[in-house]
């Protein structure tokens, strides 16, 4: 590849959130079992970094394990804790009563802190954490990360900011709404999961 002149546009370094213990951490209740037989019963998030014109820009979304949707998400220019509360309060409104998902994510300190974990007690919600520098244990939160990239981010060249932000909200709503996928019988996760109601 240095011959020719080749870089990779995928193998790109990560974002990392962990800072070491900042608050109280959970045990890994989700054990890479990612399969989820109603919508509600298992949620994963994260956070990613994109970079453009030398800015950046932070994804943090939620998703439902049923049927792969994000349910919530909010961007900012800095991963700043408000950025991963405000993304949870929207998945919340999205909750019946009495429906309280394991919430999974990794050790961040987002996730640790005393306000994320008040607000996952306060509705009754179990929270979940990978292991330490594991991150397979949330990989279908990482599965997303690398689509979006590969098919939206990778592909495209942003003159700034708002451009990219304006494009990572299309693509999500092009990801739940018209992006079918075959572990879900042909079906998009908003087809899936309306599909579900219906049958229940």
């Amino acid at each position: 590849m240095q011959q020719l002149g080749l870089k990779s546009r995928v193998r790109v370094k990560r974002y990392r959130s962990y800072r070491g213990p900042v608050g109280k951490k959970a045990p890994n209740l989700l054990a890479r079992d990612f399969r989820a037989t109603k919508p509600n019963t298992k949620w994963a998030t994260d956070v990613t970094e994109f970079k453009v014109q030398g800015r950046k820009l932070y994804l943090s979304p939620v998703m439902d394990l049923f049927n792969g949707e994000i349910l919530a998400y909010e961007l900012r220019d800095r991963p700043v804790l408000p950025m991963v509360t405000e993304m949870l309060k929207k998945a919340l409104r999205r909750l019946k009563q009495g429906t309280s998902p394991v919430v999974h994510s990794d050790q961040g300190w987002h996730y640790q802190h005393p306000e994320y974990c008040r607000m996952l007690e306060e509705k009754g919600l179990t929270q979940s954490m990978s292991r330490k520098g594991n991150c397979l244990d949330n990989a279908a939160m990482e599965s997303f990360f690398g689509t979006l990239k590969s098919e939206f981010y990778y592909l495209n060249r942003f003159d700034s900011v708002e451009q990219l932000r304006h494009g990572i909200e299309q693509y999500i709503d092009y990801y739940n709404h018209h992006r079918i996928r075959l572990t879900l019988n042909g079906l998009t996760p908003v087809e899936y999961r309306e599909q579900a109601a219906a049958a229940a």
